[in-house]
């Protein structure tokens, strides 16, 4: 049995540029990666299946068009081929047709925090060990890049920038590894297209230049008043976190999770503390910037 973390995805920035034809929006963020998530395992098997347990099991749905079983069949396809399409990838016949994969839920739904791309990814990830395929994290990209928009950044879970719809990512400077962080939602889940389509169509202009402690300081969030206007909890997340001895606060992604930076793990515990003292149905999670 093999084990991997899907680590959390926070959005450090979020800069919505402008509404495309096609019904998405031009984007530019700042990825970052907790060093906590959901935990998959995956074993060998006759046939492919999922099962989900976990806080969160009950909220996700574990049918066919499930992003870990979509994740995990886009895979074993790309090396089901007779290796005339893409022979630099070793198409094989012979790789096993099974697995049977066990996810625990301990991120919430809908939440803006990169659980289900998360999740697709690290099963990617898995199952390229368990198959004995190559680990080639170009093709990976690729391959992630066919279910989802916020699943590249996850294949890596290192900080990245993203632009296009954010899949299109690229590795950066990051000076912000090890910086611990506190992740807060109120349980309310909060639809990405909701949100995207309650944005005001203002450019308020590019991400910042530089390493990623300049972008997160120096970004935004243009997602965050949408946001709240369907969720207003948010902004009651965001001024409770604020009250804390933190470096940053902003909301994550489409919400509805917040995050808060500090300076050292004294200042992340005493704050985690305070928010479930003060704040006890919230959810909460303490980690570390990878």
């Amino acid at each position: 049995m093999l084990t991997e973390t899907a680590y959390a995805k926070i959005n450090l920035a979020l800069h919505v540029r402008r509404r495309r034809e096609d019904g998405y929006h031009e984007l530019e963020t700042l990825f970052a990666f907790v060093d906590q998530g959901d935990i998959l395992q995956v074993e060998p098997a006759d046939r492919l299946s999922l099962g989900i347990a976990g806080e969160f099991a009950d909220s996700l749905a574990g049918g066919q068009d499930n992003l870990v079983l979509q994740a995990a069949r886009a895979l074993h396809l790309a090396f089901g081929r007779d290796g005339e399409h893409d022979r630099a990838w070793h198409a094989r016949a012979d790789i096993p047709a099974g697995a049977r994969i066990t996810l625990e839920k301990k991120l919430p739904v809908a939440a803006g925090i990169g659980g289900g791309s998360a999740d697709a990814a690290a099963a990617i990830r898995l199952l390229t060990e368990l198959w004995d395929l190559p680990d080639d994290f170009d093709r990976h990209l690729a391959l992630a890049a066919s279910l989802g928009a916020d699943i590249p950044a996850c294949i890596a879970s290192r900080t990245c920038l993203g632009s296009g719809t954010g899949a299109d990512v690229d590795l950066i400077e990051n000076d912000l590894g090890g910086t611990p962080v506190l992740l807060v939602n109120p349980r309310v889940p909060l639809s990405t297209g909701l949100v995207f389509a309650a944005w005001d169509g203002q450019d308020r202009g590019p991400l910042p230049e530089g390493a990623a402690s300049l972008i997160a300081r120096h970004g935004r969030s243009d997602l965050e008043a949408p946001a709240i206007a369907l969720c207003p909890q948010i902004a009651a997340v965001l001024a409770a976190l604020k009250e804390t001895d933190c470096v940053l606060a902003r909301m994550s992604g489409s919400g509805a999770t917040c995050f808060s930076l500090y300076e050292s793990a004294d200042k992340l515990r005493a704050a985690a503390r305070t928010m479930a003292e003060t704040h006890p149905a919230w959810w909460q999670m303490e980690g570390a910037l990878r």
